[in-house]
């Protein structure tokens, strides 16, 4: 049987796992990442769980056919429902709209706050999700952000044992992903010509904090897209049929959106081009 082969995304995403640390990937799909996982040594235990009947029980097959049913199980579940506390270290999340999984992770808190790591691949709504993620309480150890097949895709990594040791100690100055107020804490003079903390905040959630601090590269370029987007959209709004006061609307909001993005691209503006 030949090795599993992962996209780009999810080759990402499974290197963020600790190695040593049981697995459980919920939403697995057909069960490509629990299978590299334990080929390649990272996890000797791994739960796959999926709300689907049919992606599971082709997960259970892709998993025999490895010979692998000895230390991945599979399971079917609605998010975490069917998860016991104590059977996983680290819970992968991936692949799946922004507001799903902050529902499957808001759902069963307790559950969530028993890993100790979370690993989450939001598709959409990335910004509200991280927004979610910092009203939890929770702060995001390490991002990065993928292009494959001209999409960009965000994933985070989230140490809660840290999280909670702060939470003890009574320490809410945690960086920038922790709360509003931690963005005025901020000492790092990359973001000190940002004198509105609004948006500063509404950066760090729309485009990643660390990645911002990092001057990350792939983020450069999607910043790049996203400004030519949003310049080809305020381009149709002048021949589009639309009432004044829509155009208007639509047109304030679009720039605002494009002087946000600016404000980012400035923070990365010293990354090459690729």
């Amino acid at each position: 049987m030949r090795p599993v082969v992962l996209s780009k995304r999810l080759q990402a995403v499974a290197a963020m796992v600790t190695a040593g640390n049981s697995v459980c990937d919920v939403g697995c799909d057909h069960g490509f990442v629990p299978i590299w996982l334990v080929e390649h040594g990272i996890s000797l235990r791994v739960l796959a769980m999926d709300v689907r009947s049919g992606p599971l029980s082709a997960a259970g097959e892709h998993i025999a056919e490895h010979g692998m049913e000895s230390c991945i199980e599979t399971r079917l579940s609605d998010g975490l429902h069917n998860y016991n506390i104590g059977e996983a270290d680290t819970l992968i999340c991936a692949g799946m709209g922004g507001g799903l999984m902050m529902r499957i992770l808001s759902e069963d808190r307790d559950k969530t706050a028993s890993f100790r790591e979370l690993i989450l691949q939001p598709q959409s709504e990335i910004e509200r999700f991280r927004a979610g993620l910092r009203e939890m309480g929770y702060q995001i150890a390490d991002e990065q952000m993928i292009e494959e097949d001209g999409k960009f895709y965000p994933m985070m990594r989230i140490d809660t044992e840290l999280c909670k040791l702060k939470e003890v100690n009574g320490s809410h100055n945690v960086g920038l992903n922790h709360d509003d107020a931690a963005c005025t804490r901020n000492n790092d003079m990359l973001f000190d010509d940002i004198a509105d903390n609004n948006t500063l905040c509404k950066l760090i959630d729309r485009y990643g904090g660390l990645l911002l601090q990092r001057k990350d590269r792939t983020l450069a370029a999607y910043l790049r897209r996203e400004e030519r987007i949003y310049g080809e959209i305020l381009a149709k709004l002048q021949t589009e049929g639309l009432s004044d006061v829509k155009r208007g609307r639509r047109y304030t909001e679009v720039s605002k959106l494009r002087d946000e993005c600016r404000i980012a691209m400035q923070i990365v503006a010293d990354c090459p081009q690729t």
